[in-house]
């Protein structure tokens, strides 16, 4: 297996305080990850600067063998313009903790809009699209609704949706349960774990220990910036070898 996601080295700090301590992470081709930690330990802004939605103060990040943001030229990194990030983050797929859904459009047209505007396919192919993605997220039957007449698992399950419509090669999750509630939370990571059973590679930041336990191929914890301990789930969960990771799980478990 390849590596999908290649990060070395980055940093960021907003201000004077330094958010990402030196973060070294490979996810390959398939993987699931899931990013776990306290609050402020920096796993938001390391997703958003994967899809370069951040820009890294040093380091690098690569997905699919390209690099994020930035081309590389005699030696030196040069920001690619804007309309070459926003191609890039096609093929990164991001589910935001809030839905971000567009309220004035239909569930189908917050499908669509993205594969029309941004790739340019035609219309018909891309309501086809949507359609049989609503399906496999269980909501054939709210493609005319809009996002306010949905319950919160239900635009969460549309985010899912509208992300996979462009058919990216990775896919990042901050958060996705978090604004849920409880009784809503399942049928969420329900689509998930239906989506790395099919091998799409994903990066997934939440507090569900029992989803990392089932899901994930690498379980990440990251403390004040920095990673502190990875590797599967049994053995970070079960067996954790450093004390902050103790410590987190003490509280969660």
């Amino acid at each position: 297996m390849t590596a999908m996601v290649d990060i070395r080295s980055v940093h960021k700090s907003f201000g004077s305080l330094e958010v990402l301590r030196g973060i070294d992470l490979e996810v390959r081709a398939g993987q699931v990850a899931v990013v776990l930690g306290p609050s402020g330990s920096g796993k938001s802004t390391l997703l958003r600067a994967i899809n370069h939605l951040e820009k890294v103060d040093s380091g690098w990040i690569s997905v699919a063998g390209s690099l994020v943001g930035y081309r590389k030229r005699h030696g030196k990194l040069y920001e690619l313009r804007e309309r070459d990030i926003l191609k890039q983050r096609t093929r990164i797929g991001f589910v935001f903790q809030n839905f971000n859904l567009f309220p004035h459009l239909t569930v189908l047209e917050n499908l669509i809009e993205a594969p029309v505007s941004a790739l340019r396919r035609p219309r018909k192919q891309a309501v086809e699209s949507a359609e049989r993605l609503l399906a496999r997220v269980g909501l054939a039957d709210k493609a005319s609704a809009y996002p306010r007449q949905l319950s919160g698992g239900q635009q969460q399950r549309v985010a899912i949706a509208r992300a996979l419509a462009l058919e990216p090669e990775l896919l990042l999750f901050d958060e996705p349960t978090s604004a849920l509630d409880p009784e809503l939370v399942g049928e969420v990571l329900d689509v998930i774990k239906d989506l790395a059973g099919q091998g799409t590679t994903m990066i997934v930041v939440t507090h569900e220990i029992g989803f990392a336990r089932e899901v994930a191929d690498t379980v990440v914890f990251m403390d004040d910036g920095r990673i502190v301990e990875q590797g599967p789930p049994a053995d970070v969960l079960d067996h954790p070898r450093e004390r902050r990771t103790k410590a987190f799980l003490s509280k969660v478990l």
